[in-house]
């Protein structure tokens, strides 16, 4: 049975943004989301070895979330705006942050 035609994308750059915002993007804001956790909750020994099996599963159900778009390229400015984010929130809690 064959696909249905207004499910699939003409354009392949939209499908390679959407995979590379899937692989790449996913797992930056999983490791950036993890780096983040032990900065701002209590026992930070427990969240790191927690995290080492919580990391994967955030970056596959994160690797899934940009083909849910239409565009490829607005799931990457997504992406981009979480990983933005984060890494204001790791550098303000960072302990070596000239700032604070």
């Amino acid at each position: 049975m064959p696909a249905n035609p207004k499910h699939l994308n003409p354009n392949p750059w939209h499908q390679f943004a959407k995979i590379t915002a899937g692989i790449i993007g996913g797992y930056i804001i999983a490791a950036l989301f993890h780096m983040c956790l032990p900065l701002w909750l209590p026992s930070p020994k427990k969240v790191l070895i927690t995290s080492i099996y919580t990391l994967y599963m955030l970056w596959v159900a994160l690797l899934i979330v940009p083909f849910l778009f239409r565009n490829g390229w607005k799931a990457w400015g997504l992406y981009l705006v979480i990983i933005a984010i984060l890494f204001g929130l790791f550098y303000l809690g960072s302990p070596r942050n000239p700032f604070v």
